[in-house]
């Protein structure tokens, strides 16, 4: 069962949106490999602004992915791509329709 999730917020600096969106892409390969992420979006919300939501069973889960490859992908490229720090939340699922 769904528990807990992350809604990251991401701002790309002017010129940068295409790059973001592209890092997110790639992203998705990496999510495909996390087991402990069954349910993973990257999102485009407006011109410049982008998110990522993920989900997860457990706290140790969301743990697991804050620790992982796409976090570090994304944190290595903070600086030259993001106007401003990722805004991270931490969100409990009260509940949830998946495909079975």
């Amino acid at each position: 069962m769904i528990k807990h999730a992350l809604f990251v917020r991401l701002e790309a600096k002017p010129g940068k949106e295409n790059e973001v969106a592209e890092i997110l892409r790639m992203a998705l390969g990496m999510a495909h490999q996390e087991s402990t992420t069954p349910v993973w979006f990257a999102l485009q919300l407006g011109p410049s602004t982008f998110g990522v939501f993920d989900a997860f069973s457990d706290e140790d889960g969301r743990r697991a992915h804050l620790g992982g490859p796409i976090t570090k992908a994304l944190g290595g490229n903070a600086l030259k791509l993001l106007a401003k720090p990722p805004s991270i939340e931490h969100i409990e699922v009260l509940g949830a329709k998946l495909p079975s």
